[in-house]
C-alpha cells in the first residue's frame, strides 16, 4: 500500500517541513556525487554508530572524536539510497506539514529533532553492539505519524494498491493506515530479534520509539492559537 494523500487541511505553509526535505535531498546528492572516502567519513562520523557509544575504546581505537553524540541528531538529515531518500520524503511531505500546522514552524522543528534523538537513543539501547551507521529521517518522521494518529484519525488516506500497476485507489482512515504501519514495525522488530539476533537493515526500534515519543509529547507542543 502507498499513500497518496490525505484530505487533512492545512492554514499555514510548511516551511520548516520544505527546508528538512531540501537539506536531506541536498546532501544526498552531494554525497553521491562525492569521493568514496569522503562518502564513507561523513556516513560514519555523522550517522549514529551503536558500538561507538557502547564501547569508547573501540570507538577510540577506530578514530571516532571522543565525545561526538551530534550523530543522534545528524543521521536523521543522511540516507543510505535512492529508496530510502524517496520513501522518507514522501511520508514527509504528506504528513509532516499537518503537524507544523497546528505546532507551529518553531515548535514542530524542536518537536521533530526530539524525537529523531529518542528514536536514535532507542535504537542504540536495542542494538548496541551494532557496528554499522543508522542514518535516515524514520524514526523523526515516526514521531510526526505519532502525533497524527492522535491529532487526525478519521482523516481520509489515499491509497494506491500496486496490483500489476493498475490504477486501484481506496480511502481508509488514517488510524488504521498508521495503525498498519505500527503493527508491522512491531512484527519485523520482534522477528528480527528471535530470529535473527536484532540485526536488520532497517532501523525498527528507532521507528517504534520515534511513534511513541511523538504519541506521548505533541501535546506539549500544539499551537493555543491554531485556527482550525
Amino acid at each position: 500500500m502507498i499513500p497518496i494523500r490525505d484530505t487533512t487541511v492545512c492554514y499555514t505553509t510548511p516551511y520548516v517541513t520544505w527546508a528538512l526535505m531540501f537539506i536531506c535531498i541536498s546532501l544526498f546528492v552531494l554525497l553521491e556525487f562525492s569521493p568514496d572516502q569522503i562518502h564513507h567519513y561523513i556516513i560514519y562520523i555523522y550517522g549514529m554508530v551503536p558500538l561507538r557509544y557502547t564501547n569508547p575504546e573501540w570507538a577510540i581505537a577506530m578514530g571516532y572524536p571522543v565525545d561526538h553524540y551530534l550523530s543522534f541528531i545528524t543521521n536523521l538529515f543522511l540516507h543510505g539510497g535512492w529508496l530510502h531518500l524517496i520513501m522518507n520524503m514522501w511520508f514527509l511531505w504528506l504528513f509532516a506539514g499537518k503537524i507544523e500546522d497546528r505546532m507551529g514552524h518553531v515548535r514542530f522543528i524542536i518537536f521533530y529533532l526530539i524525537c529523531g534523538f529518542i528514536a536514535s537513543t532507542i535504537q542504540w539501547l536495542y542494538t548496541p553492539d551494532l557496528v554499522m551507521p543508522v542514518v535516515g529521517a524514520s524514526g523523526a518522521i515516526a514521531g510526526v505519524l505519532g502525533a497524527y494518529f492522535f491529532l487526525y484519525p478519521y482523516s481520509r488516506i489515499v491509497i494506491w494498491i500496486p496490483i500489476l500497476l493498475l490504477p486501484i485507489f481506496i480511502e481508509i482512515p488514517a488510524i488504521a493506515f498508521i495503525g498498519l504501519w505500527v503493527i508491522f514495525q512491531m512484527a519485523k522488530a520482534t522477528t528480527a530479534v528471535m530470529f535473527y539476533e536484532g540485526a536488520s537493515d532497517v532501523a525498527l526500534w528507532a521507528h517504534l520509539g520515534g511513534f511513541i515519543a511523538g504519541f506521548l509529547l505533541f501535546r506539549y507542543f500544539l499551537r493555543k492559537d491554531y485556527p482550525g
